[in-house]
């Protein structure tokens, strides 16, 4: 690992950071909608520097240029296409209905997509919503036109800072913020005096990424990658009481809850029992990390000698960043995904095609490795149904 004098940690403001992971040359979109194959092969690339911060564990990447990343129509991260992501969604939007009462109030979404998750909190409480997102489309949404659903195209900034809410949602959105210290004091301003106010963030969970040496979950789009120590640590800083978190979705996932003013004489304890990822995981997750990297690119070559066809199931962010970090390009056939919007387009860096699972049989794979083990069980049923004998492997 290398220490060096850089920008201050974008989440804390210490002055030093640590780097001690790198890739070169990713694609910096992961789920942009391109139809033509040579405009994929030829996406705007950029290289990923990840930096610790040892005094809140936030990890950021140092060499993310905001300039090369947009948000904007076309760009396609919608999950709901997945039964076992609907389930999840359902069971988190009820839990926060009846967690915090939300019968009758206004609820904000920032980063809402296509509206979807806004949708199951306000239909069920009667609630009035209104989803920030540059990439929304009225095209694409099945909300378009609800009444209690409002919808503005933009990203959320201070322009926007005279809508009141009751309730704060920001789901899988922080992580691409490459200033969360900034964006959540946008928040919190405001909010202002409004004490009654709650807020929801949900972000992936550094921590399971380096457990699992799961390099697929390091891509260019998502520049800040929070433990739960360092999301913690943000809120107390923007002036916030945590009031819960946990981890859900096979711990992928890290949810927060918290209100207004924070409690304490110092914004940098933590409650009991939150881990706090250390200088030495991290040197040891770098060795691991270049390990793990050889023994897919070893599987992959195996597989490609013996003239198998080979398949991701799911095109997405997590299917981008393996191939492009394992240079795989010439050793998978199609990418699978279950959303429609995808079909007749190309993952970014590499031009494989996309297809939908119905055109499997056609494919006749002999792999498929899935993206997710979440997935395995409603993938290893579809593939079923189509009587296809192939082999199944989880990253």
């Amino acid at each position: 690992m290398e220490n060096f004098d850089g920008d201050v940690c974008p989440n804390c403001r210490a002055e030093k950071m640590t780097r001690f992971y790198s890739v070169e040359s990713v694609p910096v979109h992961s789920v942009h909608l391109i139809r033509a194959r040579r405009s994929a092969v030829q996406f705007t690339r950029g290289d990923i520097v990840l930096g610790f911060c040892p005094r809140c564990s936030f990890i950021s990447n140092t060499a993310f240029n905001p300039e090369a990343v947009e948000y904007i129509t076309g760009y396609e991260g919608t999950q709901s296409f997945s039964s076992t992501f609907n389930i999840f969604h359902r069971r988190l939007a009820r839990y926060l209905r009846e967690r915090y009462k939300l019968t009758n109030a206004t609820i904000i979404e920032i980063g809402c997509g296509q509206g979807e998750f806004l949708d199951l909190l306000c239909e069920k409480g009667a609630n009035r919503g209104i989803g920030f997102d540059p990439a929304y489309s009225p095209e694409r949404s099945p909300f378009g036109n609800v009444p209690y659903l409002d919808f503005i195209a933009d990203e959320y900034s201070e322009k926007y800072s005279d809508y009141r809410a009751d309730f704060v949602c920001c789901k899988m959105t922080l992580e691409h913020i490459p200033s969360p210290f900034g964006f959540l004091q946008t928040i919190r301003n405001a909010i202002g005096n409004h004490h009654n106010t709650r807020v929801f963030f949900q972000v992936p969970n550094a921590m399971k990424v380096l457990s699992d040496c799961a390099f697929w979950d390091i891509y260019y789009e998502h520049c800040s990658y929070f433990s739960t120590a360092a999301l913690v640590r943000l809120f107390q800083l923007n002036d916030f009481h945590v009031l819960e978190t946990w981890t859900d979705y096979d711990d992928q996932y890290i949810m927060l809850c918290a209100r207004p003013g924070f409690q304490g004489s110092d914004p940098m304890n933590l409650p009991p029992g939150v881990p706090i990822p250390s200088a030495g995981e991290l040197g040891r997750f770098s060795d691991a990390m270049r390990k793990k990297c050889d023994l897919w690119r070893k599987r992959l070559d195996a597989f490609t000698r013996a003239g198998k066809c080979t398949v991701l199931w799911g095109a997405g962010s997590k299917g981008v960043s393996f191939i492009s970090t394992l240079n795989a390009e010439n050793d998978i056939a199609f990418g699978i995904d279950v959303n429609p919007h995808k079909q007749g387009t190309y993952m970014p860096g590499s031009g494989i095609p996309i297809a939908v699972p119905d055109e499997l049989p056609r494919i006749d794979p002999d792999t498929v490795i899935i993206m997710n083990p979440v997935y395995r069980i409603e993938v290893s049923r579809l593939l079923k149904k189509m009587n296809l004998n192939v082999e199944i492997i989880t990253v």
